[in-house]
């Protein structure tokens, strides 16, 4: 019986099964919940893996970074560097054989370190009892990050001028004192004259006046207090009549046309002026010569030789490629030469001045070996490749700059690190042998630094330093005894772009692109152009047909005060952003993305709204039905040369045009 049992048994039990797997993921947890950390420092993420009982399964947890890509890093071991203040978007994910992999993105908050010093806005000088003026103060970081937190204030003398928890300083009686403002064991001084006696007149000057939208008017306020003339106070401006801006410091500009009221007001001191305003119309058209049509690349920098009679033009999303092009006729444009190397972008271009030397920038070779290329120009329309440098600038150089020191006679090529955000100079004497001469950086975390372009004049290069804002180096000029060799800082401007751009997260969500991008020295201005992208670079584009919208504005900073540095205008298309600009003269050339190409009439001082002012000259939309991007725009720069205009378009290609008057004006 047993010898039949025990093969009947045998058939009664389970076949044998393999090892169950874990059970799929169905969520990922990430701690700390919400992460927030100060720029130069850095916090541990910690994914884990849950199963749809929310019970822990087994899976590979991996880390990345998903937007915020200026503002920090990700580490695979799931570290994150503060790098500048911003959001970081970290991608955490739970990773298993066979099944698709489960993503929690995590939003990481960078904040400003710790202040070291205090800025208190706006300057007072002398007060007039009976006046308020509100104050605010900001913690600025080692970084120059501004970090907007409460202030205790107090007044070493209340009885000459108080001031509130909220630093509204009020005027009291005759006499000085000093306000100190205290944030976080840091602290701000600020000295105040109250002014006494009855105010028997007060004056504003221009008593009238008759200026154009855009027109600045620099208005003077006086009054006698005390039976003494005073120059000095700090008024109150007010406007009324139309749509225009007054400043604390009475510059009056109007945007419309129209009669309008300024009044200035120091306490019992008041006086007003009636300023008429006429339209600014500086309208001409813009008339298209020729163009180069590209479908292969997009099209990135284009330069101009200094002969007028050869155009060098980048390419990029792959692109290998520099063209030469011939412009003797530039009504017949024609390419005449590449410049094939190993990369995926020559993203800038740029010869000296003399037109001897060419130098182009390289990003995404295949061997990783980026850098710049160098060629000379013996024969401008076939130039010729004598060497290369990438030895400390091998993750990539984005902008470059070609001068030669006026002083020293030294050719220098100023370049960016992809890599680390520096600036690097590299001399160019002996184009065959490049020799890196000196590094600099901002005081940041390389996650959180990015150097994006150059420009140079006098021996002042001005910097857009992305998060760091626009950054003034003494090369050469001498201001801070710096060279070549030593780069010296001269000043710094930085704002928020995270408060500037808030529509555009509100769009597309946290992480999205913004920094400082070009910079462009004219008269006693700079100009710089912000780079915006929503998030995912596709600003609520995506999947919905929608073609990249860019956005980002122009300001103008007035430098006149190379030490101060300050934002007195700004100009930004409704719809697109701002890339390159070019000026010359009364003009600002722009290239604005999807807004295509704008002349600016930057006459005269600067304030305020300049689109609002009616100061666009002329507008031009580059696109072709046979370009990369079939009737669409999104326009990259533009390089003047003599009565020419140079449009380089990333979609379509080179366009070249002028600007002409308006048909029945009569031309002087």
């Amino acid at each position: 019986m047993a010898f039949y049992l025990l093969p009947f048994a045998l058939l009664q039990q389970p076949a044998a099964q393999a090892p169950a797997g874990p059970a799929p993921v169905a969520k990922v947890i990430v701690s700390p919940g919400k992460p927030t950390v100060a720029a130069g420092d850095s916090i541990k993420l910690v994914g884990s893996a849950l199963d749809a009982d929310g019970k822990p399964t087994e899976a590979r947890i991996l880390y990345g970074v998903a937007g915020g890509f200026f503002e920090g890093a990700v580490g695979r071991d799931g570290w994150v560097k503060g790098g500048s203040p911003g959001t970081i978007v970290a991608a955490v994910s739970a990773v298993q054989p066979g099944n698709r992999p489960v993503v929690e993105r995590v939003e990481i908050k960078v904040v400003a370190a710790a202040s070291v010093k205090l800025a208190v806005t706006p300057t007072i000088t002398a007060l007039v009892a009976g006046q308020s003026v509100p104050l605010s103060a900001k913690g600025i970081s080692q970084q120059g990050d501004a970090a907007a937190a409460p202030a205790a204030w107090r007044s070493a003398n209340p009885r000459v001028a108080r001031v509130g928890d909220d630093g509204v300083v009020t005027a009291v009686a005759a006499g000085r004192t000093t306000l100190t403002a205290t944030v976080g064991g840091v602290s701000a001084t600020v000295p105040v004259e109250v002014v006494g006696g009855a105010v028997t007149r007060a004056t504003l000057t221009p008593s009238s006046a008759r200026v154009r939208q855009g027109d600045v008017v620099s208005l003077a306020f006086s009054a006698t207090v005390g039976g003494k003339a005073r120059t000095d106070l700090s008024p109150v401006y007010t406007m009324s009549g139309g749509n225009g801006q007054v400043d604390p410091d009475g510059r009056f500009v109007a945007y419309g046309e129209g009669t309008y009221v300024v009044t200035a007001v120091a306490g019992p001191a008041t006086a007003s002026t009636t300023i008429t305003v006429g339209e600014r119309d500086v309208g001409k058209v813009f008339e298209l010569v020729g163009k180069v049509v590209r479908s292969r690349f997009t099209t990135e920098e284009v330069w101009v030789h200094p002969n007028g009679k050869v155009a060098y033009l980048g390419s990029g999303s792959g692109g290998d490629v520099a063209y030469v092009i011939d412009i003797s006729n530039p009504a017949e444009p024609k390419v005449v030469d590449s410049l094939v190397t190993n990369t995926r972008r020559v993203n800038d271009l740029m010869t000296d001045a003399d037109g001897k030397i060419l130098v182009h920038t390289r990003e995404g070779a295949s061997d990783r070996k980026n850098g710049i290329v160098i060629y000379t120009l013996e024969d401008p329309l076939h130039p010729k490749k004598v060497s290369e440098f990438t030895e400390t600038v091998t993750a990539g150089v984005h902008s470059s700059f070609v001068y030669r020191d006026p002083k020293t006679k030294q050719l220098n090529v100023f370049i960016t690190n992809d890599g680390t955000g520096a600036l690097h100079v590299i001399n160019l004497d002996d184009p065959a042998k490049p020799k890196e001469i000196a590094v600099w950086k901002t005081p940041r975390l390389d996650a959180g630094r990015s150097l994006h372009d150059i420009d140079l004049q006098d021996g002042l290069l001005y910097g857009s330093w992305w998060n760091d804002g626009l950054v003034i180096l003494d090369v050469g000029n001498g201001i801070k005894g710096g060279t070549p060799s030593n780069p010296q800082f001269v000043s710094q401007f930085k704002y928020d772009l995270d408060k500037l751009y808030k529509r555009v997260e509100l769009k597309g969500g946290p992480g999205f692109i913004r920094g400082t991008h070009t910079a462009w020295r004219h008269r006693n201005y700079v100009f710089i152009g912000d780079e915006v992208f929503g998030a995912g670079f596709g600003g609520g584009g995506g999947g919905s047909g929608e073609l990249t919208q860019a956005w980002g504005r122009l300001q103008v900073i007035d430098v006149s005060d190379i030490l101060n540095p300050k934002s007195v205008a700004w100009w930004e298309p409704d719809y697109g952003g701002v890339h390159n600009v070019w000026a010359r003269a009364d003009t600002l050339y722009v290239g604005a993305y999807n807004a295509g190409f704008h002349a600016l009439d930057v006459s005269g001082e600067l304030r305020g709204d300049l689109k609002a002012q009616n100061r666009t000259i002329a507008t031009f939309m580059p696109r072709d039905e046979k370009a990369k991007v079939s009737n669409a725009t999104m326009t990259w720069g533009v390089v003047v040369k003599d009565d020419l205009i140079y449009i380089n378009d990333m979609y379509a290609g080179l366009f070249i045009g002028k600007i002409k008057p308006k048909p029945g004006s009569v031309t002087p």
